[in-house]
């Protein structure tokens, strides 16, 4: 994290549920100028729910502010009226200055939509790739137009999964460049493990091809989602946003095409069974 906001990004993501906000404090424990932007969101659907949430943020980071906080996974108009009362909060921390723009996560359509029309809602986080890998309710092109519409009715955009979880690697390039060539698109959140990566994907912002040296590192590389002494309770196939997850003779197995990588079924499984490799 220090190196990437050595190199300008400037822009760091997060979540509640992730628990990496001591991360965040320790890579940023000493005075920055100007600070890096914070990006957070929480499930809490009521008042009381979301104060503790942006609290827990403020205290852990160790932040006076966090820029942008959002309702996490947010699906339809639905879902949103589900959460009203956190959204209220979120507005007033808002009009407080204990955020900077209030906003959603989602990997639907239907949420983008409905948020694009919240007059109280500043910033949409979207899943967004060249190949629609983990949109849920429609294709890459409904995907555009909503984003679009949104852009242009005054939302922030900001777009995951341009890798598709991992999926779209052996292209990597061609689908950054998809999103980070979209003009409605304000900022491409990508995960990255290590330095290769890091100076990978910065090329590819700067518009430079990368060197072949960190071609050949990170064409090696490969992740998938390890199950192992699974005890069939379950909780963690309602907790994937892909439904790539099914019970097959009493244990969780995954459908690999679907998977995003994203790891919430990892937090959900009591056992520990889980992990993201």
């Amino acid at each position: 994290m220090r190196m990437a906001f050595d190199l300008k990004i400037n822009l760091f993501d997060t979540a509640e549920l992730y628990g990496t906000y001591p991360y965040l404090r320790e890579a940023f424990n000493r005075a920055e100028s100007p600070p890096p932007q914070i990006v957070s969101r929480s499930y809490a659907d009521t008042r009381d729910g979301m104060k503790i949430s942006l609290d827990k943020a403020l205290r852990e980071t160790g932040f006076e502010k966090i820029d942008i906080f959002m309702l996490h996974q947010q699906e339809s108009a639905l879902t949103l009226k589900g959460h009203d009362e956190a959204l209220r909060y979120l507005i007033e921390a808002r009009d407080g200055g204990s955020i900077g723009a209030v906003g959603i996560s989602t990997h639907h359509v239907a949420a983008v939509k409905a948020a694009s029309q919240n007059d109280s809602i500043d910033v949409i986080f979207s899943v967004f790739n060249d190949r629609g890998v983990g949109i849920q309710d429609g294709t890459v092109e409904e995907m555009h137009e909503a984003l679009k519409a949104a852009h242009d009715a005054g939302k922030g955009i900001l777009v995951m999964k341009a890798l598709g979880g991992g999926h779209l690697i052996g292209r990597a390039e061609e689908s950054l460049r998809f999103c980070l060539n979209s003009a409605f698109v304000d900022s491409v959140v990508v995960g990255m493990q290590n330095a290769e990566e890091l100076l990978f994907n910065l090329a590819i912002e700067s518009g430079k091809s990368p060197p072949d040296e960190l071609r050949r590192t990170l064409s090696s590389q490969r992740r998938s989602l390890l199950i192992e002494d699974c005890q069939g309770c379950g909780k963690c196939i309602p907790a994937c946003p892909a439904g790539a997850l099914n019970a097959t003779g009493g244990k969780t197995v995954v459908d690999r095409e679907k998977c995003l990588l994203c790891g919430y079924c990892a937090f959900a499984c009591p056992e520990f069974c889980i992990k993201v490799v």
